[in-house]
């Protein structure tokens, strides 16, 4: 299913005191969050979601990652099976284990969006590079630098990507990934932000000057508010964990947030609480706490 109209307000909503209200969901970001840096998922952090889920409490996993990347916690889904990928871009069941995932929900970047996103960009911040996530496909331009673990399908500049007629023309795009190879990764986000509008939301979180393009108002918080609707799960009952800035709208978003230890700051300034950092399973630590306060 492709969406992009309205969504359930992601804004800040009153907070509540730790646990006031008794969870039904929590919605954990994974890199720099519920995984480790060596990108594994602790014994601790594995029993700690086992937990909850027996708890009658669902684990999602909210995540700027694509699809394709989730193997490192498909056998954590447990019954529901979903994962948020490409932060909000795809609601994906992930049963099928790696390589066989199926799309629930694809809220795609319309082209004409993307197109003039990376036209506005490459004026804004001359030496921007980009790479494009579709719902398979990955492609990059040939001066975009080798940061992910793969080999695009296509090299070709960003604008014969996104052409009516250009690779893979009928799947939709999920993300554009733009890199500078110069600017202070902040300074580059809130000028990609200014320069693009309202054409596509911006955001980031990667430590170095990659930002990720998604359609107007896709973000984690807004998939995540769609999908506690949908299960009849209000914003008060959601404990989210975050540490980086496209984790800040669904931090907001949630009853109940923490930043890590590891946090950026504005991940800090956005959450109600914090947490130890991710190397210390900082996720783990408050869930056994929220599973303490039930007893």
């Amino acid at each position: 299913m492709r969406e992009n109209g309205a969504v359930t307000s992601a804004t800040r909503q009153p907070e509540t005191s730790a646990f006031a209200t008794p969870p039904r969901l929590i919605a954990t970001d994974l890199d720099g969050t519920l995984l480790r840096d060596d990108k594994s998922v602790s014994p601790r952090t594995v029993a700690a979601l086992a937990a909850a889920e027996e708890a009658g409490i669902a684990v999602f996993f909210v995540t700027g990652r694509p699809a394709r990347w989730m193997d490192v916690v498909s056998d954590h889904v447990h019954g529901h099976g979903l994962a948020i990928c490409g932060n909000g871009a795809a609601v994906v069941d992930l049963h099928g284990g790696p390589g066989a995932h199926r799309f629930v929900k694809v809220r795609e970047l319309a082209r004409e969006n993307a197109l003039d996103a990376v036209r506005l960009l490459r004026d804004a911040a001359p030496g921007t590079v980009y790479a494009v996530e579709q719902t398979y496909g990955f492609h990059q331009e040939p001066a975009y630098p080798k940061l992910h673990l793969e080999t695009p399908d296509h090299l070709l500049a960003a604008e014969e990507i996104l052409a009516a007629d250009g690779p893979s023309a009928g799947e939709p795009v999920i993300k554009i990934l733009a890199y500078h190879p110069d600017l202070d990764p902040d300074a580059f986000l809130a000028l990609a932000r200014l320069a693009v509008g309202e054409r596509a939301n911006v955001t980031r979180s990667s430590p170095s000057a990659l930002l990720e393009i998604s359609g107007p108002g896709v973000s984690k918080a807004s998939t995540l508010a769609l999908e506690c609707a949908e299960r009849g799960i209000s914003h008060e009952e959601v404990v989210a964990f975050g540490d980086m800035p496209n984790d800040v709208e669904m931090l907001t978003w949630a009853g109940q947030s923490y930043a890590m230890g590891n946090a950026h700051p504005d991940v800090i300034a956005a959450a109600s609480g914090r947490t130890v950092a991710n190397n210390e399973d900082g996720v783990a630590v408050v869930i056994e706490q929220l599973l303490a306060a039930r007893i």
